[in-house]
């Protein structure tokens, strides 16, 4: 049945009809050179891959006269099919990709004419983009059902990969997948046992109670009321703020793409999310503005660029111009877009105003559309880079990237900004959330002094 598994995998991809029809007759083609092609339309089984066998098809075209570009899409429909039906990685293609590449780079300067452009079908969903897209068959059905649900109401993949986690551990407790058939006590058992034996703190606990509340009430349909009871109490928190000073002395530590990140977030108080996935079109350099889409709370704000950031932001732009102009003539070049943009404007993705502006150093394919192309810069890059900068300074505090937002925030009180206005640059839907840096700098309303200061007690010892 692997001619029919193949075309439901290609009917849940972003390909138009035409690329679609190509990508099956690449694979018959592979088929029919190997003398199995009765058996590829009977469904009898699976066609193998090998490395030789791919490669002595890709000589048979090349033999055919066939240009690079068609034996690239050749390929890739090899190489959909190993993913998506065969499901291992036997064959590894990129190799294969760069050769063909160079050949039609060559082919290209030689004037062989270059391929259509392949345009998604008008109102197609994209997969992984508001629905379902790429899903593990072997997972536990209720991990299934809950991947399905939040991608269709649009959750980020790092709030998916946090929920589905904790969905896996209540089903390791339960030593049971069949999730529906439990509900308040045994929730209240793990939530314990995360307590106890974890040791796990509230605001882990209180994530974990997120994570089966949304399965319940989203994914089943069922309302547990009565467990907001059982929500950990977290303490008081005091946010960790970096002193002017230590600021200073953190900055120099950090040189090209990583120092203009270190001045987005200090300069303007964004979040480490909201820098990494910034867009090229989010930055007005005539307003010293930066406009945050999609914040935390799926919440759009404009905040400040500072001005010490701006030349080395330009400068950065065009070497982000140089790189997506790179991959569009590699044949890439496209970008992630959220919601549901990629349907109403299907060339949209590789305009350079949506380029990332801290693209990643190398193209990857997107785990939950199956799409390759080149995304953000990966979460951990700047945070190690901050680790080891704060390591080489006589700084002691558990400083991490998100500091930075709190030293804003605290700084911008210092120097005497209104906190209606801090509240709104850092996007706080509560002014409640923002006074919490007036407490941090000891001034709640007046700034007050130690009664030790007021006595002479030096001395007395």
């Amino acid at each position: 049945m692997s001619q029919a598994r193949f075309r439901q995998a290609l009917a849940v991809m972003n390909l138009g009809e035409n690329e679609r029809t190509w990508y099956l007759k690449w694979v018959g083609g592979f088929a029919r050179f190997h003398s199995e092609l009765d058996a590829w339309k009977r469904g009898d089984g699976e066609l193998q891959l090998d490395l030789e066998r791919v490669i002595a098809f890709l000589r048979s075209l090349r033999d055919a006269q066939m240009p690079a570009w068609r034996r690239k899409q050749a390929a890739r429909a090899l190489e959909v099919y190993q993913a998506t039906v065969l499901q291992n990685s036997i064959v590894d293609f990129a190799p294969l990709r760069k050769t063909l590449q160079e050949i039609e780079r060559k082919e290209r300067r030689a004037g062989v004419p270059l391929p259509p452009v392949a345009r998604p079908l008008s109102g197609a969903p994209v997969p992984g983009e508001g629905n379902s897209g790429h899903i593990d068959p072997n997972e536990p059905e209720a991990v299934r059902r809950m991947r399905m649900r939040m991608r269709v109401l649009h959750h980020p993949l790092s709030t998916e990969k946090a929920y589905v986690g904790w969905l896996s551990r209540f089903i390791r407790h339960l030593d049971d997948e069949r999730v529906e058939r439990y509900g308040e006590p045994e929730i209240e058992s793990f939530l314990t046992d995360l307590a106890v034996t974890g040791s796990v703190t509230a605001g882990t606990q209180n994530q974990a109670l997120a994570a089966l509340l949304f399965f319940f009430d989203k994914v089943l349909g069922r309302d547990l009321r009565f467990i907001n009871s059982v929500r950990a109490k977290a303490s008081q928190y005091r946010p960790v703020v970096l002193t002017k000073r230590e600021v200073t002395e953190l900055f120099p530590h950090f040189t090209g793409i990583y120092r203009i990140m270190f001045l987005l977030i200090y300069g303007g108080g964004l979040r480490h999310k909201e820098c990494r996935t910034l867009r090229v079109k989010d930055v007005c350099f005539e307003n010293n503005e930066i406009l945050v889409r999609n914040g935390k709370g799926m919440k759009d704000r404009v905040t400040v660029l500072a001005a010490n950031a701006a030349p080395l932001l330009r400068e950065h732009l065009c070497n982000v111009r140089t790189i997506h102009q790179h991959d569009l003539q590699d044949g890439h070049g496209e970008v992630y877009l959220p919601f549901a943009l990629a349907r109403k404007y299907p060339r949209a993705g590789f305009d350079f105003g949506w380029q990332y502006i801290f693209p990643s150093p190398r193209i990857s394919r997107d785990p939950r559309s199956g799409k390759t192309r080149r995304h953000h810069l990966h979460e951990a890059t700047f945070c190690d880079r901050f680790k080891r900068a704060v390591q080489r300074t006589s700084i002691v505090k558990p400083a991490v990237p998100h500091t930075l937002r709190h030293s804003f925030a605290t700084h911008m009180l210092e120097d005497g900004a209104d906190i209606r206005t801090v509240q709104e640059l850092l996007g706080h839907k509560d002014v409640k959330t923002t006074e919490i840096y007036t407490h941090v700098m000891n001034r709640p309303g007046l700034a007050v002094t130690s009664p030790s200061d007021r006595l002479e007690l030096v001395g007395t010892f």
